[in-house]
């Protein structure tokens, strides 16, 4: 199937530094391409990747699942590994939960993680039904486009494969017993009011984590898909400081510049 308009991935050669940015489930790199975009311009090497099963059509997903969407990322990890010499992980949603594993997985590979509004569960009561419901009902209703700026659309499935939610659940689970795992510097952005995400899984990622450089930035004026919101500016600036301090100045050539 073709990818849909606006959903491919986004790569650009830059300097020294990399970040490896992962968007989340259901959605595509639409909801992350202006925070890329920011990056690429101040001279850093990114990658943005498309999940398999995403982008296209919701029964592309329903074929895919954990394994297949966590493989993509770390593949373009290793790319980035062979150019760059710092590399930065960074994801929205289910796409932190996926930066956060690549750090736990990678160590000193990798120089520091940005999260906005990470996933770490799925909620409800459904989702102890899903080992069952999802051999009898193929679907539910979708989870994209939670933004509070007016016009603000997130390009995501309109219904949420339950094979694939339920991949997610047991990715959820692998992800939250290796945080400790997790030593890097952190920064993680939540939204006071998220609509998808709740703060509890902010809350449990912090209090799961090893890292002792961290920062914790509220959102007062986004939903759930903050990149695309009125705090992006916000999360575009943070994250260039976060990676300034830790690779020891970012200049136009993604290197150590500090004028």
């Amino acid at each position: 199937m073709p990818v849909l308009p606006g959903a491919e991935p986004y790569r650009h050669e830059g300097g020294e530094v990399g970040v490896l940015l992962c968007h989340g489930f259901t959605g595509s790199p639409q909801s992350l391409r202006p925070w890329a975009e920011y990056l690429a311009e101040r001279g850093l090497t990114v990658s943005l990747p498309l999940l398999p099963g995403h982008g296209t059509r919701w029964e592309d997903m329903q074929l895919t699942g954990w394994q297949d969407w966590y493989a993509e990322v770390d593949r373009e990890l290793r790319h980035l590994r062979d150019r760059c010499g710092r590399i930065f992980v960074a994801g929205l949603s289910m796409g932190g939960a996926l930066a956060l594993r690549l750090a736990a997985k990678h160590g000193d590979d990798v120089a520091g993680v940005l999260v906005v509004n990470p996933a770490n569960k799925v909620h409800g009561l459904s989702a102890y039904t899903l080992p069952v419901s999802r051999h009898f009902v193929r679907t539910t209703r979708g989870i994209a486009s939670d933004i509070a700026k007016e016009g603000g659309v997130e390009l995501a499935y309109d219904r949420v494969p339950l094979h694939a939610a339920h991949s997610l659940r047991s990715f959820f689970r692998l992800v939250d017993g290796e945080l400790p795992q997790v030593t890097q510097p952190l920064l993680l952005l939540r939204s006071a009011q998220d609509h998808t995400v709740p703060s509890a899984d902010s809350a449990r990622v912090l209090s799961r984590v090893s890292s002792t450089d961290v920062t914790e930035i509220v959102l007062e004026q986004s939903y759930h898909v903050a990149t695309l919101d009125h705090d992006a500016d916000r999360i575009f600036e943070e994250s260039l400081g976060f990676i300034d301090r830790l690779a020891t100045g970012v200049g136009k050539e993604g290197t150590t510049a500090r004028g």
